[in-house]
């Protein structure tokens, strides 16, 4: 999933495209998201407590949006779900709640905040260790649980153009990486996906630093026994970056 920037929830294609996504699957029991805005090793839990708070994690943006809130359950069965299944190593942040990454797309997709969702750090940026994961999280999905990836398919802030408007036309490096990626998922080309440092286009530019794309890795090692069959269930750009987002089967 790219989950955009807070004023997503003021954008109204983008909006409508998440709810709708919300609306065509079946509802999940709880969600565990991924985001690409907490990395902490070992891999850490976020809290259970009821209401979970919320990551203010930006800045500079009007007030309004430092106010949001997105008061969810305690997910308090899926953090012992979670560890059970990834092992003692695993860490809880009763502090840490839910970061942009994780609520912003949250509020459009399930907008009644009814369901318990968690919070699991990226303990690595290794592509192959963030798979491996994501297959030991796999039998979360048969209770349940909605495993999602939380970051962007392309994002190199330097591409952002407000003035261009949030559907203005791309930079090509951002274009060329969206199209080899939307090929690959198609593919289920996993070897080119997990070495798309050397083998994808413009991915440098696409990714300076890799954290906003490191999350897929997650939700393919949790999709691998089921096939990884995959559509495109949001497709275009905004402000030149692709919010192209993936539904694994």
């Amino acid at each position: 999933m790219s989950h955009g920037a807070p004023m997503l929830v003021d954008d109204a294609r983008w909006s409508s495209e998440l709810a709708g996504w919300g609306q065509a699957i079946e509802k999940p029991k709880q969600i565990l998201m991924v985001s690409a805005h907490w990395e902490e090793a070992p891999a850490t839990i976020s809290s259970t407590i009821d209401h979970t708070p919320l990551v203010y994690d930006f800045y500079g943006f009007p007030s309004k949006y430092y106010q949001m809130q997105y008061d969810t359950p305690a997910a308090t069965e899926l953090a012992a779900d979670v560890m059970g299944v990834l092992g003692p190593e695993v860490q809880q942040d009763q502090a840490r709640g839910l970061d942009h990454g994780a609520y912003v797309p949250l509020t459009q997709m399930y907008p009644d905040a009814d369901i318990p969702v968690l919070q699991l750090s990226l303990p690595s940026l290794n592509p192959i260790d963030l798979f491996e994961m994501g297959r030991k999280l796999a039998p979360l999905r048969d209770s349940g649980t909605l495993i999602v990836g939380s970051g962007f398919t392309t994002h190199n802030l330097r591409w952002f153009n407000p003035g261009a408007g949030p559907d203005g036309a791309p930079p090509q490096a951002s274009a060329e990486f969206d199209h080899w990626a939307a090929e690959a998922l198609e593919n289920k080309d996993i070897d080119a996906l997990l070495n798309f440092w050397d083998t994808a286009p413009a991915a440098h530019e696409a990714h300076p630093r890799i954290e906003h794309w490191a999350p897929l890795y997650v939700a393919l090692g949790a999709a691998l026994e089921t096939g990884l069959d995959n559509n495109s269930t949001i497709e275009g750009f905004w402000y030149g970056l692709s919010k192209r987002s993936w539904q694994l089967s």
